[in-house]
Order: C-alpha cells, then structure tokens, then sequence
C-alpha cells in the first residue's frame, strides 16, 4: 500500500502544469439506506484526505441513488458535459464509443496488477480493460434455522434436497417454503444464479449468449415443475415477486429459504432472524459456480485530465481505502490484497463466507453493450417460463432469439 501511495505523490505532482488548480467531478453511487451511512459521507472523508497531501486537486463528487446514478451519468455525456470519473453499474456502451480511458493508461501498474481476475476479464471490451471494478457481492442459500428446525430439515446441497426441505416447510405452513423472486426488479439475478447452478449461464466459452441450451432449459422446466407447479414457492407469483419484497418476507420469517447478499445479514439481524447461509446448491452437490456482482468505476476522456484521475483512483483503491468501504456497506474488496486482509480478520467474518465464493463466481456480461437490453427482456420475460402453462423452452428460445439479434447489433 505504501509503493501505491507513494506513486500516488509522483503521478500527483506531474499531472498539473503552471501551478493552475484542476478541479476532478466524480459521480458516484449511494449503497447507504439511510442519510446517516450515506455513500456522500465516504467520499466527503476520503476526498478530503486526499486533497490534505494535493493542494493543487480539487474534487467535487455528486451522489445519487442507484435509481438515478446511471441515468444521470448519461444525461451529462449526453449534454457535452461529462465527469471526469463515475462510479455506476454498467460502462460497455461508453467504452464502445470511445469515451473512456483504458484502467491502462490511468491506473499504476500496482493497482492494475490487484483486481481479482474475473473482474478484469468481466471490465473487458474487445479484450480491454475499460470497466474497473469497485465493489463486489456474491450470493449464498440463506436459511431461517428456527423454521428448519421445526421442520426436522438440514440445509440442502442438491436440488432433490432442496424441494425435500421446501416440501417439509410447505407442511409446517411456512409462507415461503422457497423464494423465487423473478419479478422485474432483478429477475436476472434470481435466474442467472439457478442458471449456473444446472451448469449452463447466460454465456457459452466463446462469450456468445446462449440462454436457450440444454442445461437452461432443463433448469428451468425443473423450476416450473418441482417447485412452483408444487406449490413450494409462496402465494406471489414468482414473475411478480420482486427481491426487495422477497427479503422483506424473510426478515419477517415467512420465507424458508432464498438466495441472498450480504445487506440481507443485517436485514434479518435488526428484526431477530436467526439465520444460516450455504452455497447454492446444485444438481448434484453445491453449485460449482456462483453469482457474482461488480458495480464499476469509469474514467471519461473529455476533460484530459488522466494523470490527475489515475493518481486520485490509485488513493481510491488502497487497502485501508477499500476495505473501509467494504466493511461500510457489506460489500467484497475487488483487489486480491483487501480480500486477503479480511478473509484474515475477524472483524469480517460475517463476509467471510460470501469471500470464500468469489474465486468460483461469474459476472453478468456487462462487457457486451447488448447486456442492458438483454438483462431488461430477461426481467420482463423470464417469469412467464414458470407460471401455469408456461413453456421454458419456449420462454428461452424467445429470449435468445432477441439477444442474438441484440449481440449481432453491437
């Protein structure tokens, strides 16, 4: 960390000629659920260190809610205007129009060299790095160990066990034996994650979509016919039941079992759940890949100012920088220097498990500039494939078909 701050110092001094004042705009993302933890105050404290060593760097950052940040970032590319920095949830299609500069030509070789590599790979368009990770979360089956118990049940590692346990919680009257949130909030999680728990994803090797294969299609008519056409899956309907409602039930402990991040530990904590969590289980074990999600930092070419970025995001992505915001909102270190820290420290055993998914997890495509509309045509759809009467391989096949065409247009 020391070498990362002392490049730092150097970077800063050369980025400003003639003893003018550069002033750096970063937009950024809230993931506090409250004023008092708002993300403002994080990088109100961070900035303000970082201006104490570079009097000749200004930075002024502007916060907004995830429901605005991305929108409000296109507004100001779109008007002329554009940060130098953003921290939003997706970059493909400012990378693809030659907005942005490579993590190449901003970040130290240090910095570079410590993001995990599915991060890297998954910041990738047409083989760069543009995409630089910030944060991380990954997804574990949590469990209500009081219903278990009255159950007479163990967590499951197979699907066959999982609607066993679902159908011993159905019997003691549990709402939800199993929540499957695929509604249109963030239906794409929920099914990105059962989809690689059958072996398939929404990519082949090649990085084509492949949303209608064998092993989606299996998953899905195994979704339809084992748990929802049984009854295992509440009284919403899974193409209506959206996440935030699905985690509200289990904190109210009427939910059996669901697939979670880690914000649901304090969730269920603060309302007295007591809660287990195990990975997804899979086909024939415990999946063997998992859900991962990267929310992503962006340095934009407008402004020229890339020797002032890169210094200011090489503070950003210090150890003692990284797991502060990490430990602030329950979210994973995307450098492999942070993550060997906390999986270390007991402060962080609550994330410790989450942690231990990250080298086995995969990302949305979100290198493909396909990938909102795609993720969008999942949301509205992918419901349908489990209700009554519904076709998966139907479903499936509609999707690809439009995500195909999407890819041809990128």
């Amino acid at each position: 960390m020391g070498a990362v701050i002392g490049l730092t110092a150097v970077l800063g001094g050369c980025g400003v000629t003639g003893g003018d004042d550069v002033t750096l705009r970063l937009v950024a993302a809230d993931y506090g659920d409250s004023a008092a933890n708002s993300t403002q105050k994080y990088w109100d404290d961070l900035v303000a260190a970082y201006e104490a060593d570079h009097p000749d760097v200004n930075i002024e950052v502007s916060v907004y809610s995830w429901n605005d940040v991305d929108r409000k970032v296109k507004e100001m590319v779109d008007a002329g205007h554009a940060p130098d920095m953003a921290q939003i949830g997706a970059y493909a299609d400012y990378a693809a129009a030659g907005q942005l500069y490579p993590a190449s030509e901003v970040l130290s070789i240090p910095t570079q060299a410590d993001f995990a590599s599915q991060f890297v790979e998954a910041g990738e368009v047409r083989g760069e790095q543009y995409g630089i990770p910030f944060a991380a979360s990954t997804r574990l089956l949590f469990y209500n160990k009081t219903l278990f118990r009255k159950a007479g049940i163990t967590p499951p590692t197979t699907w066959s066990e999982l609607a066993a346990d679902a159908a011993a919680l159905k019997a003691e009257g549990v709402k939800y034996p199993y929540a499957l949130p695929l509604g249109p909030e963030e239906a794409q999680a929920e099914t990105m994650q059962w989809l690689l728990s059958g072996g398939g994803g929404y990519t082949d090797t090649v990085n084509s979509y492949a949303i209608d294969s064998a092993q989606n299609i299996d998953t899905f008519t195994w979704l339809k016919n084992e748990l929802v056409g049984k009854d295992l899956t509440g009284p919403v309907a899974p193409g209506k039941l959206n996440r935030a409602a699905a985690f509200a039930a289990f904190a109210d402990g009427d939910v059996g079992m669901l697939n979670g991040h880690p914000s649901l530990m304090k969730m269920a904590a603060k309302k007295g759940v007591k809660f287990g969590m195990v990975p997804m289980p899979g086909v024939n074990g415990p999946s063997r890949s998992v859900m991962g999600v990267a929310d992503w930092m962006t340095a934009f070419r407008q402004n020229g100012h890339r020797e002032e970025v890169g210094a200011f995001l090489d503070f950003v992505y210090n150890d003692e920088n990284v797991l502060a915001f990490s430990r602030e909102y329950d979210l994973l270190p995307v450098t492999t220097s942070a993550s060997a820290v906390m999986s270390s420290s007991p402060q962080d055993r609550d994330l410790a498990p989450f942690l231990e998914q990250l080298p086995v997890s995969e990302l949305y495509p979100v290198g493909k500039t396909s990938w909102a509309a795609v993720s969008a045509d999942i949301k509205r759809r992918i419901g349908s494939a489990v209700q009554p009467g519904g076709s998966p391989s139907g479903v499936l096949r509609q999707l690809q078909t439009a995500a195909t065409a999407a890819q041809a247009a990128e």
